[in-house]
């Protein structure tokens, strides 16, 4: 298998991984929403940005000490745990904050904030590490550096990742003035503080 081939058949499993609807994409959505197109785009790059961060570090061999360590990944685990259940908290409290005192809304989410945001959350996912450590040597052609390689199939990740996420960003952005409703708002903040929360207590109880 070449590595043109090696690319099409990586690019191929990561797209079904890309598009189908997880916390990425809810943090996307909703940095959109409170922010605009451009905080939207902002939290993509954090979130491709962690990403990438794990995939260097997947290929130069790293996570795979994360994974023969089991105190190291369960104390990275619980950390990502603890700060999606944050996130998903603090999200319910604004709405229900706003639902007592009418006027009061959460401030706009800014570009340093989406983009912290979007990178913190993947950086404290060992999920992703493990992820990449175990799917991408099985696309590397006999004979191809494993480490330059395994970055090329991040890229085009990264790549992929970002072209979704602005498609995403596009549609929250055409529907923002009715999602920006107080009303609306409201649910939107609801049900991501309700998927934080979710996505946070499952990392919490996988081993």
């Amino acid at each position: 298998m070449g590595v043109l081939t090696a690319c099409l058949a990586f690019a191929a499993v990561a797209l079904l991984v890309t598009v189908t609807p997880g916390l990425d994409t809810m943090l996307v959505l909703r940095a959109t929403v409170t922010g605009g197109r451009r905080v939207g785009y902002v939290a993509g790059l954090g979130v491709a940005a962690g990403c990438l961060a794990w995939a260097v570090a997947s290929a130069a061999g790293l996570t795979a000490l994360l994974s023969a360590s089991r105190l190291a990944f369960d104390a990275l685990r619980v950390a990502g745990a603890c700060y999606l259940l944050w996130l998903g908290a603090r999200a319910l409290w604004t709405a229900r904050r706003a639902t007592a005192e009418a006027p009061a809304e959460e401030g706009p989410m800014t570009g340093r904030a989406a983009l912290r945001t979007g990178f913190d959350t993947n950086l404290l996912n060992p999920k992703i590490g493990v992820f990449y450590m175990s799917l991408l040597p099985q696309f590397v052609p006999d004979g191809a550096s494993v480490f330059w390689t395994s970055l090329l199939f991040a890229a085009i990740h990264a790549v992929q990742g970002l072209l979704w996420f602005g498609l995403v960003v596009g549609v929250a952005g055409a529907a923002r003035r009715m999602l920006a409703r107080p009303a609306v708002r409201r649910r939107v903040q609801q049900v991501t503080g309700l998927a934080f929360i979710g996505f946070g207590l499952r990392l919490a109880a996988e081993g």
